[in-house]
């Protein structure tokens, strides 16, 4: 299976940002790519008030990814946000395109690193897989590649993959932190890891979580097969599904479990 990691960087005005979708998922289109991935926070960057820019999975910003995702006809997925009760909002992927339509709202929100996504998000409570051209991927937001339980359910319910959406904070550490994690995330799992970040801004980070960049494909095994730097930039690789089962085979690490010892 073609993938697109589209690492890019969005600002504050989702219209704007749509026409940026619009644009990369014709490149990724153009080189044969069946799913497009955008990173968290694709309609409206984080620094941003949310709850008034918040829009409903059937409301404009929804049907403009829909829109992009039927004339390119790949699947695309893109970080967004939806009302949530007591003004909040939910951190939203929204997985859309040919046989699929499907939405995943963040479950661990990032409350670390001085930042307190909950004071305005409110928390997801499931999984959500999606099936492409009958292969089967999860879907997970930034601070969740912090929780190994998320990438074993994917992989417990059939997944051959996982496609993480992030805008990660920056700041000391960060960029090795990433990049274990995504690494690790994969290991665990024995997923393929294909994982999008949000582009390294330039000037000095804020309190909100922007983007650093190095988005990066990780095979089954844990090793990066796929790897950006911080700059803009789309990255198309190819999947190899059976290579799924063949390290499952090898390591075994999801049959020798004993979760019954941790409960």
């Amino acid at each position: 299976m073609r993938i697109a990691l589209s690492q890019l960087t969005t600002g504050p005005d989702p219209g704007k940002n749509l026409r940026l979708l619009e644009e990369w998922t014709h490149r990724a289109a153009a080189d044969g790519a069946r799913v497009v991935v955008f990173p968290e926070a694709s309609m409206a960057c984080f620094g941003t008030p949310l709850a008034p820019l918040a829009e409903p999975l059937d409301g404009p910003w929804a049907e403009g990814v829909r829109r992009i995702a039927r004339d390119t006809g790949t699947v695309v997925v893109a970080g967004m946000f939806t009302p949530a009760p007591g003004g909040r909002v939910a951190n939203t992927l929204l997985a859309t395109g040919p046989g699929v339509e499907a939405s995943y709202d963040k479950i661990h929100l990032y409350d670390a690193f001085g930042y307190r996504e909950s004071d305005s998000v409110e928390a997801g409570s499931a999984p959500t897989l999606i099936d492409v051209d009958g292969v089967r991927l999860g879907l997970a937001t930034c601070y969740d590649v912090r929780f190994p339980e998320l990438f074993r359910a994917h992989a417990d319910a059939g997944a051959v993959g996982t496609l993480l959406a992030a805008s990660w904070g920056a700041g000391p550490g960060k960029v090795e932190q990433w990049e274990l994690l995504v690494r690790a995330r994969a290991l665990d799992a024995t997923v393929w890891l294909a994982a999008v970040g949000q582009a390294e801004p330039g000037g000095e980070p804020g309190a909100a979580p922007t983007g650093i960049g190095h988005s990066r494909v990780v095979g089954p095994d844990g090793t990066v097969r796929h790897a950006l730097g911080a700059e803009p930039d789309l990255l198309v690789a190819d999947l190899d599904v059976d290579e799924v089962a063949a390290v499952r085979q090898k390591t075994s690490v999801l049959a020798n479990r004993r979760p019954e010892l941790w409960r």
